[in-house]
C-alpha cells in the first residue's frame, strides 16, 4: 500500500512557517528572515518514502493587501485551501488572530484534516502554553493541535509522523527523486533575495525583485548573471552602497550559500535596475511569475 498526499503550510506571516517547512522536509526549500512577508510564491518540498510520498506547499503570510503583489501573494495563501489532503495552520505564541478571521473562517469551513501548530513555545511557560491552546480550541474546534518549536526541533518528529498516517492511499504525484517543483533559477533567485532581507531594513527588501539572467552549468562551476529590481533610483543607491560594497557584501554572502546549496564552486555577477513601481504593474508581476488571475 502506497500513500501520497499534499499537505499545505499557512498561516500569519512571521510565525515560522518556512522553519517548520524545511524541518519537515529535511532540506532547505524556503529562505528564513525574522521579516515579514520572506515567502512570496507557493513552494514545494517533497519528501519520499519506500511507501510514501509527502508534498508540503509552504504559501506566503497571510495579510490585507495594497500592492498588485500583496494581491498574488494572497492567491497562493487562497489556493492551499483548495487542494491539501492535510492542512496545516500554524501560529506562534504572539501571533495576533484578529487581522485575519476571514481567512480562519475558511480554515474552519475546509474539508481537508486540519492540525493546528503552536509555533515557539520554546518562548513561553507551560501555564501559557495551555491558555494558548484552551483559545484555539474555541477557535478552530475541529483540529489536532502540535505545540512545537520547529527552530529546536521540538516535537517536529511526531507530527511528521501523524501526517504521514492522515495519507490517503495513493500512487506518488512525482518521481522519488525529486525534492521541489521549482527550477535552480528560482532558488538563485530566493537565495539572493533573502541576503537582501538580511542587509537592509525599512521599505528596501520589499521593493526588490531578482531575475537571473544567465545560469551556466559547467562540471565544476556554475556562472549566475543576476538582476535586483528596484522601484526608485534612490533604492538602487542604496543597494549598490558606497563604492559598491553594499553589493560586493549580498554578492559574497549569497554565493557561499548557492555554493552550499548546488555543492559546486559559483560565478556570480549582480546589477541593479530600476523598475517603476513594478509591485503594481500587471506585466511587470506577470513577468516575475506571480498570478493575477
Amino acid at each position: 500500500m502506497h500513500k501520497s498526499g499534499f499537505v499545505n503550510i499557512v498561516g500569519n506571516p512571521n510565525v515560522g512557517k518556512s522553519t517548520l517547512m524545511n524541518a519537515l522536509v529535511g532540506e532547505r526549500i524556503s529562505i528564513i528572515t525574522s521579516k515579514a512577508q520572506t515567502t512570496r510564491h507557493r513552494i514545494l518540498g517533497i519528501v519520499n518514502g519506500d511507501d510514501f510520498q509527502i508534498v508540503y506547499s509552504d504559501t506566503p503570510g497571510v495579510l490585507k493587501p495594497n500592492y498588485r503583489l500583496q494581491e498574488s501573494m494572497r492567491k497562493f495563501s487562497n489556493s492551499a485551501l483548495t487542494d491539501a489532503d492535510v492542512l496545516l495552520y500554524v501560529t506562534d505564541v504572539i501571533d495576533s488572530n484578529e487581522k485575519n478571521a476571514d481567512f480562519i473562517e475558511k480554515v474552519n469551513e475546509n474539508p481537508a484534516y486540519l492540525i493546528l501548530i503552536i509555533n515557539k513555545i520554546d518562548l513561553i511557560n507551560q501555564e501559557k502554553l495551555e491558555a494558548l491552546v484552551d483559545k484555539w480550541k474555541q477557535l478552530l474546534p475541529r483540529a489536532e493541535i502540535f505545540p512545537i518549536s520547529a527552530l529546536e526541533k521540538f516535537n517536529v518528529t511526531p507530527l511528521f509522523n501523524r501526517i504521514k498516517e492522515l495519507l490517503p492511499e495513493s500512487p506518488p504525484f512525482f518521481d522519488k527523486d525529486q525534492l521541489t517543483d521549482k527550477p535552480a533559477r528560482f532558488f538563485v533567485n530566493e537565495i539572493i533575495r533573502e541576503k537582501i532581507l538580511l542587509h537592509y531594513d525599512k521599505e528596501i527588501p520589499y521593493a526588490v525583485e531578482v531575475v537571473v539572467e544567465q545560469f551556466q552549468e559547467e562540471d565544476k562551476l556554475i556562472r549566475i548573471n543576476a538582476v535586483i529590481n528596484v522601484e526608485r533610483d534612490s533604492q538602487k543607491g542604496i543597494i549598490i552602497g558606497h563604492g559598491g560594497k553594499s553589493l560586493k557584501k549580498v554578492g559574497t554572502d549569497a554565493r557561499k550559500d548557492l555554493e552550499a546549496f548546488f555543492e559546486k564552486k559559483v560565478f556570480l555577477e549582480l546589477y541593479v535596475k530600476v523598475e517603476k513601481d513594478w509591485r503594481n504593474k500587471e506585466m511587470k508581476l506577470r513577468g516575475f511569475g506571480y498570478q493575477l488571475d
